[in-house]
């Protein structure tokens, strides 16, 4: 077997090239956009996302996927930015970072298992409705001739690839816009407009902050908001690739390699990031990459326009890039979720889910708690629907001496509440015998229950017998029955 990786073949190579090319163009406004969100200078943004790209094509776990400054990053750094500026900053990012290697060593990304597919249908609708939204201020009060701009960048796209697709159509529209641009001397924003591009690379030094427990009491809740919410956006990306390309992630290497390159990142004085799903978006269904390779050329690619080509680039209209990522959120709904023939087949509470998931992360901006608000919606609409499976049937021996009650379903804490209010104390025989034969006992409100019930039938003079245990079932009670507080 060859060990040459997969991008050495030239038409992979070709691809890959131009993938990260394009990914490197789209970072920059998004780069320096965050760095304003999080109140600091756009070169650390820019910083970030070049160290992040470049460690993580190395040390992550998903290949082709970007990782950079995101803004849900932004927003948690922001407050702790505006109180104690940018070393207290660099520092969160690197404890930020040691906690992600943390919890991805415990195996924090077995808890994906637990996203529910409509969960991860709303993350990717929210996902396209916040690059669609993200890009809107881009169109409003601006001179006549963006439009024009835009609508040709669109069109450019969508036709191009009719001609070939050896060339990623959003960079050919890039380059045509911009020659068309500075040949007309057609006056509309560009990249330079949002801020100063960095002239050298970055330098590695520590933080200048006090090293002391009262520092890490400071930093602590931030560097965990920061890794959790790192963590989030970056699995749920991972996961999101891995259907798009039919391939599995090593997820635990993802969080850990996270956590490598938010160290290195926090180093070299970056704002630290996370995967960016727009631009994994370019990157894997626009641009067609697959390989380390397109990642770590986009870091490479970013730092090379900024420093090498820094005025040209500086003169990219943001028409053009905003064409591109709207393209990109027109691509990244699932439209067919949304068809009328889905709504009509699909489950009341799985739209709900949808829809909760959706609502919660387009009223926060931020994906990571749209997914935990509507996992937990998704738990409890699940723990409703497995709670009204339970049935109690009751059979009275044909000489009355006993009756034997038979319980069907899982019991647990949302189904065993209402379990001691199916039996008839007072009229039953004096022996009662329930039958779990067809029940399984998943929890110690269960147990309490059941010795409620039975607490009840002794208070009357009678007996209660429990037969068809399983064995998960017999050890739970075994242990825990009668050792209860509030049972009886």
């Amino acid at each position: 077997m060859s060990t040459r990786p997969s991008w050495w073949s030239p038409k992979v190579a070709r691809t890959e090239i131009l993938a990260g090319l394009v990914v490197a163009l789209a970072l920059i406004p998004e780069a320096i956009s965050f760095s304003i969100i999080a109140g600091v200078d756009p070169s650390v943004g820019l910083f970030a996302s070049f160290t992040m790209a470049v460690v993580i094509s190395i040390v992550g776990g998903r290949s082709a996927m970007i990782s950079a400054a995101t803004g849900a990053i932004a927003l948690v750094v922001a407050p702790l930015v505006r109180e104690h500026g940018l070393n207290y900053l660099i520092a969160t990012v690197i404890l930020g970072g040691l906690f992600q290697i943390v919890l991805g060593s415990l195996g924090v990304a077995k808890l994906m298992r637990f996203v529910p597919r409509s969960v991860m249908v709303g993350f990717v609708n929210a996902l396209a409705i916040l690059i669609f939204m993200a890009q809107v201020p881009e169109l409003i009060d601006v001179p006549w001739p963006v439009y024009p701009l835009f609508a040709g960048g669109l069109v450019l796209m969508v036709l191009f690839p009719k001609l070939t697709k050896v060339i990623p159509a959003p960079l050919v529209s890039i380059v045509a816009l911009t020659v068309l641009t500075i040949a007309a001397g057609i006056a509309v924003p560009t990249v330079g407009d949002k801020g100063a591009l960095p002239s050298s690379l970055p330098v590695p030094g520590l933080p200048s902050v006090p090293f002391t427990f009262g520092t890490l009491a400071l930093l602590a809740p931030y560097a965990l908001a920061f890794a959790l919410v790192g963590l989030m956006e970056s699995l749920m990306t991972a996961k999101l690739v891995d259907d798009i390309t039919d391939t599995r992630s090593n997820k635990t290497r993802e969080a850990i390699g996270q956590g490598i390159a938010n160290i290195v990142t926090g180093f070299f004085g970056g704002m630290g990031g996370c995967a960016m799903i727009g631009q994994t978006m370019i990157n894997v269904k626009t641009a067609g990459a697959r390989t380390r390779l397109s990642t770590f050329l986009a870091g490479v690619f970013l730092m090379v326009l900024c420093i090498v080509f820094g005025p040209l680039v500086s003169q990219i209209p943001m028409a053009a890039l905003v064409a591109v990522m709207v393209l990109v959120a027109f691509g990244t709904f699932d439209w067919h979720s949304v068809a009328p023939a889905t709504l009509k087949r699909m489950p009341a509470g799985e739209i709900v889910v949808m829809v909760v998931t959706v609502g919660v992360v387009v009223a926060t901006d931020n994906l990571a708690i749209g997914v935990v608000v509507g996992s937990i919606t998704a738990m409890v609409i699940f723990a409703r629907r497995v709670a009204r499976l339970v049935e109690v049937a009751a059979v009275v021996d044909p000489d009355g001496t006993q009756v034997v009650y038979a319980v069907t379903g899982e019991l647990f804490f949302a189904s065993s509440n209402d379990l001691v209010d199916q039996f008839d104390y007072t009229n039953d025989p004096e022996k009662v015998v329930i039958d779990l034969t067809d029940a399984h006992i998943w929890d110690a409100s269960t147990v309490a229950a059941l010795d409620a019930i039975t607490t009840r039938y002794a208070s009357r003079g009678k007996t209660v017998e429990i037969i068809g245990l399983n064995k998960h079932s017999a050890r739970m009670h075994g242990k825990l029955s009668g050792e209860l507080a509030g049972s009886q």
